[in-house]
Formats: C-alpha cells, sequence, structure tokens
C-alpha cells in the first residue's frame, strides 16, 4: 500500500486508540480561542456585522492554515522524519470517532444504571445543544442518536474527505501529501468550529455568523451525502435493516433544516426503524423539527450502541473508498 495511505490509516488508528489527544493542545480549541479574539475586535472595527462577520472567518482561516503551515515547515526544516510524524498526530487530532462513541455510551450507561433519568440528562447534554432537563428516556435517545448521526460527518467522514482530496494536488505542489492532507483537515476543521461558534440563527449571530454558516454547508455538503449512502451498506454488513435505511435516506434526507444534517440522520432512522426529529426546546424556545423516518417501535436504550456501530463500519466503508479512489487516481490518472 502507497505511504500516504499508510499515513492516513495511522491517523484513524491512533483516533481509535487513544481518542481526543488531551495531552496536546487540542486545534479545535485554538481556532476557537481565534474565533473569540477575532470577533471582539472586528465587531469594533466595522458597523457592519455581515462584514465584520465576514473578516472574522477569513481572518480566522488564515490563521489556522498559517499556524499549521508554520509548525509544519518548521519541523520539517530540522527533521523530515519528525515533520511526518507531527503531520500524522496533528491528522488524528481532526478526527473524532473513539470520542463521539465513548461520549454516546456514557449516555447509553445512565439511562441503564439510572432510572431516575438525571444522570442521563446531564450526560447528553454534553453532547447536544438542546435543553435536556425535560427529555424523557425516549427523547434522551432520540438526541443521542440524532447526534451519533449528523456528527459522524462533522468528526469523522468530513475531515477525512478533504485530507484526502487535498492530498491529490501533491503533483502540482512542492509539498508532501501528508502535509496538505493535514491543511485539508485542518481547514475544515476550522470552518466547521467558526459554524459551531458564529452559526446561530439569534439576534447576536444572524448576520455576523452567515459567512461561516453558508460555508461549512457549502463544504459539508458532498461528504453529508456520501456518508448517508455509505450507511445503507455499512446497515447490510451488520445484519441490520438495510432497505428502509436506503428508502428513509431517499425520502427524508431532505426534510432537516439544515441542508446537510438530515442525509445521516435520515439513514439512521431508517435502518433503526425509529422517528427522530420532533419537538425539542433550544436556549428557552420550543422548535419543531420535521419528522424523520417512521415511528415503527418504540427508541430503546440499544438504539444508541446500534447507531454507534453504524457510524463506525459506514466511516470505514467511507475511508476505504476514499483510498481506492484516490489510488485509482494517482496511479491511473496522474
Amino acid at each position: 500500500m502507497p505511504v500516504f495511505e499508510l499515513q492516513l490509516m495511522a491517523a484513524v488508528l491512533l483516533d481509535c486508540l487513544l481518542g481526543d489527544p488531551r495531552f496536546l493542545p487540542h486545534p479545535v480549541r485554538l481556532v476557537g480561542f481565534f474565533c473569540v479574539t477575532c470577533e471582539k475586535i472586528f465587531r469594533k472595527l466595522f458597523s457592519t456585522e455581515l462584514l465584520a462577520g465576514f473578516a472574522a472567518f477569513v481572518t480566522v482561516l488564515f490563521l489556522s492554515l498559517a499556524l499549521t503551515a508554520v509548525l509544519l515547515f518548521s519541523t520539517n526544516h530540522y527533521s523530515g522524519f519528525l515533520a511526518q510524524i507531527f503531520a500524522v498526530i496533528l491528522l488524528y487530532s481532526t478526527i473524532a470517532a473513539r470520542d463521539l462513541v465513548s461520549h454516546s455510551r456514557t449516555v447509553y450507561r445512565a439511562l441503564v444504571d439510572d432510572e431516575s433519568l438525571d444522570n442521563a440528562r446531564s450526560a447528553v447534554a454534553q453532547i447536544v445543544g438542546r435543553d435536556t432537563s425535560v427529555l424523557d428516556r425516549k427523547g434522551i435517545i432520540r438526541a443521542c442518536v440524532e447526534t451519533v448521526a449528523e456528527n459522524m460527518v462533522d468528526g469523522v467522514t468530513a475531515p477525512l474527505f478533504y485530507a484526502v482530496v487535498f492530498s491529490l494536488f501533491s503533483p502540482l505542489l512542492p509539498i508532501e501529501p501528508l502535509f496538505l492532507a493535514v491543511f485539508g483537515a485542518m481547514g475544515y476543521k476550522a470552518v466547521n468550529t467558526m459554524d459551531s461558534m458564529f452559526g446561530y440563527k439569534n439576534e447576536r449571530y444572524l448576520y455576523f455568523g452567515r459567512v461561516a454558516a453558508k460555508f461549512d454547508d457549502a463544504v459539508n455538503w458532498v461528504p453529508a451525502r456520501l456518508s448517508g449512502l455509505v450507511l445503507v451498506p455499512a446497515a447490510f454488513f451488520l445484519g441490520l435493516d438495510w432497505k428502509s435505511g436506503f428508502r428513509i435516506f431517499t425520502r427524508d434526507r431532505l426534510a432537516h433544516a439544515s441542508p446537510n444534517a438530515g442525509h445521516t440522520e435520515a439513514t439512521v432512522a431508517g435502518v433503526l426503524g425509529i422517528e427522530l426529529g420532533g419537538t425539542s426546546i433550544y436556549f428557552g424556545k420550543k422548535i419543531i423539527k420535521p419528522a424523520i423516518g417512521e415511528d415503527k417501535r418504540p427508541a430503546e436504550d440499544m438504539d444508541i450502541l446500534r447507531s454507534n456501530n453504524l457510524i463506525l463500519v459506514g466511516s470505514l466503508l467511507f475511508l476505504s473508498t476514499l483510498l481506492l479512489i484516490r489510488i485509482f487516481i494517482v496511479q491511473i490518472v496522474l
């Protein structure tokens, strides 16, 4: 297998073994610091919120990529071998499969161990943005499954997608494929983090965060649709209802308010035979989301573990497909 493919698989394996690299300053936290700082600066510099948000977006993205370049190329100046190791570590830090599964399993264990649901509500509050204080068991499970499905894209498949896509520019640039992959994945995480911090449709961020939100929609467009599709064969391999998964994917994937979140949610809902969406409370306001899936049966605790297995196998298929396509392009086309 070519070197780059092995390096990318090493980054994925590190995430599977270690999860969030707490022994290092996480890049997302640094991007968050850039976001907070730039928001303060550009809100003072510009009277128009849309322009201030645009300036903040461009600056945060530039700083994130520039710092990545400085770290990689300065390390490479002293030792190419150390730079390769550092690049793999940076790439691994952009993937969040283990943490996603770990957090959702914490919710599952709380549901099983605590009949009062207080611990489960606290656990699911760590991974969702909605108010969890009044959720019943079905609502907790639904919130957890929706988050697992949606974050398959943000935390796993989209960073891998842009790592592979950017690596293909190596023949055109005097930069190693691994370094370009890091730029692609880090650039994506910067955009995604800005959407998480600025992309709210409230009075404070409706205009300031519009550029970040729209750009995040654009960069997630392809990975979200591919991820929804790849969950169908994943369900087949797991012995789950892949036919219903494909049917609900084709029917309900555009029902979500987000142009991208509904694709994976629809497939997961169809495979599990449960209904997602419905009423949720965000910042004290009741939001009614369109129903996704079919209420064939009540949601149960095990649906959290089933959704975990589904996104893990789906992510593996996604990565395998990307690498096979990359090998074909490099060897045949380029």
